[in-house]
């Protein structure tokens, strides 16, 4: 499990990154905690610097839309989704599984 930040750092309509091998974003999107790979699968952009709407993050370099419950990609020019992973909380920290949700199955 990979520490991100506690839940009062993370406020609705935000986003962290969690640097590593393959960086990982964390939302808030009005009150649900989602985790995906942070870099666009279109071009090498940190999702986690885009614009949260809904369920959704617009890459910040070329307006791709990623579903942040699935990874998949809403509209071009991003063609492949970015990975899922599980999020937990305890004791108001937000913890996100370092291994990929279609991986922990």
């Amino acid at each position: 499990m990979l520490r991100a930040c506690t839940v009062d750092e993370l406020p609705p309509g935000e986003s962290v990154r969690i640097a590593g091998p393959e960086p990982i974003a964390v939302f808030n999107a009005d009150g649900e905690l989602y985790a995906i790979g942070d870099t666009c699968s279109h071009q090498d952009a940190s999702l986690a610097d885009g614009w949260l709407e809904g369920c959704f993050v617009e890459c910040p370099l070329h307006a791709a839309l990623f579903d942040l419950r699935t990874g998949m990609p809403s509209c071009l020019p991003a063609k492949r989704p970015v990975r899922t992973y599980a999020v937990l909380v305890d004791e108001g920290v937000i913890y996100v599984r370092a291994e990929a949700a279609e991986d922990a199955a």
